[in-house]
């Protein structure tokens, strides 16, 4: 089972068949315009336009779920994103990303890629999911982890 048979809508609105990213490297994070960690966008930017170019993309997926750090609306996110980062990796719709009502993707990557001592939950904004070419689930990031401490491994999948 692989990433492929999921859609998600971006800020914009429009629906996304993850399988359009098919043969690309993909980081997957939720994210918080509010939140401690926000300034991991920078990071994450970077990282999107080092490797953007051999097939990799950073999803973003804003989530309000943890101390109600994404409050606004998907024009307020693009706009945060854009201005206080310039942001312009796919972003897409706020979700929810643990619990019963979690985004179908977020309840199969959580599966494929528990966190500590198994949790299947994800604890706090900027969790991340390194997917492979074939949109296996490779790899989770806790929330302190930096973008660039997983540049290595982003390197390493691309270069397979």
């Amino acid at each position: 089972m692989s990433i492929y048979q999921f859609e998600a809508s971006t800020l914009q609105g429009k629906n996304i068949p993850m399988s359009d990213y098919k043969n690309q490297v993909l980081l997957i994070v939720n994210t918080a315009s509010k939140c401690g960690l926000s300034p991991q966008f920078e990071g994450l930017q970077q990282l999107y336009d080092k490797f953007k170019d051999q097939d990799f993309r950073v999803l973003g997926f804003p989530s309000n779920q943890f101390a109600e750090q994404e409050p606004g609306t998907s024009d307020d996110i693009a706009e945060f994103c854009q201005m206080n980062y310039g942001v312009s990796f796919p972003m897409f719709e706020k979700i929810d990303v643990k619990g019963d009502k979690a985004h179908p993707l977020f309840k199969h990557l959580t599966k494929e890629a528990p966190g500590i001592l198994g949790s299947k939950s994800i604890k706090w904004n900027f969790t991340k999911f390194l997917v492979d070419r074939n949109g296996n689930v490779v790899k989770r990031y806790a929330p302190q982890t930096t973008p660039d401490k997983i540049e290595e491994d982003i390197a390493a999948l691309l270069n397979k």
